[in-house]
């Protein structure tokens, strides 16, 4: 690396800010700004709620496909040597891109286009979300600030809550769904120019070639087998269904609950603002312990803040109930993320593909069980309730299992 380009690489908060900015745009707009639109849509009668759990589950769908697109791409090299390597920055600079022409797509009049483009926006979301962290996480370790990873997934709680309140804002204003879709891409792009000149194609160093990283990597293998790290993507993938009812329908979910309130659309920001907590809460604690334990808690308040809703489908229990739900949600994947870096530290991208393909699994089932209790359940809010307890007891099985892990794998076994 030239002295020219050292000079020239970003420091460690503007590295943690461009990772943040880039997760809003990935997750809080690509993937969630489809939840405080929902309810927009099914009053401009463009969608019914049975659609609308498919149209979901094909953005799951495309979030899934993409990640598996990065979990295997090192096992693409390797069996077509003559393939060029594909750096990461510009995958995760594609993206982004993508990400904004998928959202202004959404505002076009063409519903049948529409799970193409969610679906395709999913494999963007997943593809800038690994590419993000491995990149991010990197160059924060290299710079002695690796607990600033926390603040960097601040960025899908900033989106969810910038989407949140302005959502809210379009409903008092009885702006369509369609200008919605159109603002937010819009938005996208303004935000990714913003970082695109943080992310230097050149910053990450040289990479090994892919053969050599699997030969390196055999070492990390004897000491963390593939138990252990097949417990931890299982896991990971508990988290995805359990979180993804609440996160798909929350706003709906309070319509059917509390009918005329003006708190309605103020519970998804609450959730956004939980996130943005959590992970700033994050870069404080101390992650040289043993991370599962810290995941097993997130497990358990996620649980608890579902558990609430249900128990109590107040003003009091769905503002208390999506705080707790957001505040563990980054710091999950900072933890697991981390817990990767450390079992399979050469391999590192791949195998966040491999979780991120498993919380993508776990999130393609939520919304059809949905729709399946929807359409045997004797109303809508039976439905839901259903569906929140099977996910809120996943969760809880998710803990038990990191609690099995921490005894089975100690961290200090070698």
């Amino acid at each position: 690396m030239t002295a020219a380009v050292v000079a020239a690489e970003p420091g460690r908060w503007a590295v943690a800010l461009a990772g943040a900015v880039s997760l809003a745009v990935a997750m809080g707009i690509g993937r969630f700004a489809f939840t405080p639109l929902l309810p927009m849509m099914l009053h401009d009668g463009v969608i019914d709620l049975h659609a609308a759990s498919w149209l979901a589950s094909a953005n799951y769908l495309g979030y899934l496909a993409g990640a598996l697109l990065c979990t295997f791409q090192p096992w693409i090299w390797r069996r077509v040597p003559s393939l060029p390597a594909v750096n990461g920055v510009w995958l995760l600079r594609a993206g982004l891109v993508a990400t904004g022409v998928l959202t202004l797509g959404m505002a076009l009049p063409l519903p049948g286009l529409w799970p193409l483009w969610r679906f395709t926006a999913g494999v963007a979301s997943a593809v800038v979300f690994v590419y993000t962290s491995g990149w991010c996480l990197a160059q924060l370790a290299r710079r002695n600030a690796a607990a600033l990873g926390g603040a960097m997934f601040t960025g899908p709680g900033a989106g969810i809550f910038v989407s949140g309140i302005a959502a809210s804002g379009m409903v008092q204003w009885q702006w369509s769904a369609a200008t919605a879709w159109a603002i937010f891409g819009v938005l996208a792009f303004v935000l990714t120019a913003a970082v695109w000149r943080i992310f230097l194609a050149d910053a990450a160093g040289p990479q090994p070639a892919p053969g050599a990283a699997a030969a390196a990597n055999a070492a990390p293998d004897i000491a963390h087998g593939r138990a252990e790290i097949g417990c931890l993507t299982l896991a990971y993938g508990i988290a995805g269904f359990g979180y993804i009812v609440t996160a798909t329908f929350l706003p709906v979910i309070a319509r059917e609950a509390l009918p005329g309130s003006p708190w309605l659309d103020m519970f998804w920001p609450i959730f956004g603002l939980g996130v943005i907590a959590g992970a700033l809460l994050s870069t404080r604690l101390k992650v040289s312990g043993d991370l599962r334990l810290l995941l097993a808690g997130s497990y358990f308040v996620q649980a608890t803040g579902i558990f609430i809703g249900v128990w109590r489908p107040s003003l009091a229990g769905f503002a208390l109930g999506s705080l707790l739900l957001g505040l563990p949600f980054t710091a999950i994947t900072f933890f697991a993320m981390q817990e990767v870096r450390r079992l399979r530290p050469l391999l590192a991208p791949s195998f966040m593909g491999l979780l991120t393909a498993m919380y993508g699994i776990g999130q393609i089932v939520g919304p059809p069980l949905v729709a399946l209790l929807l359409k045997r359940s004797t109303s809508a809010g039976a439905g839901f309730t259903l569906s929140l307890e099977i996910a809120a007891s996943a969760l809880l099985v998710g803990a038990g299992l990191y609690l099995w892990m921490a005894r089975a794998f100690p961290v200090g076994r070698r």
